[in-house]
């Protein structure tokens, strides 16, 4: 078990996440909990060590995967909702499952979501800083 605080951020800067401004991450090695590579960016640290690591798509949320684009029809949106492209939506599967949805493209008849991961495709950079060791 360790606990570690970051910064995720894209090759660009832009942070899309952090645990600064609150309670650092607990997470048990080996478990398979964390994206691939920010585990192995993990492994041998110690207590108070610093290090950025820059991790590739393919140990953190993949590629794009075209068949998660999937074209829903106008007609089955509820009434209440004007999509935007960006917009997230939530999908319910019959077994009662929730799937996050993003919309990708709004059409005449039609929207086109996207049910990849929103930071698939993108290399990632983390700060990392493990503040204890369980």
């Amino acid at each position: 078990m360790v606990r570690v605080h970051y910064t995720g951020k894209l090759t660009n800067g832009e942070v899309f996440d952090s645990s600064l401004e609150r309670e650092p991450m607990e997470v048990k090695l080996g478990e398979g909990s964390l994206i691939p590579g920010f585990e192995k960016g993990l492994v041998d640290m110690e207590v108070n060590e610093k290090k950025t690591i820059t991790i590739p798509k393919e140990e953190a949320y993949g590629e794009i995967r075209k068949e998660l684009f999937q074209a829903v029809p106008n007609s089955e949106l509820p009434e209440n909702i004007k999509p935007e492209v960006g917009m997230g939506l939530v999908a319910r599967g019959q077994d009662g499952s929730e799937r996050q949805l993003r919309v990708a493209e709004v059409n005449e008849d039609n929207i086109v979501v996207d049910a990849n991961h929103p930071l698939a495709g993108q290399d990632l950079v983390f700060d990392l800083e493990v503040v204890a060791i369980m």
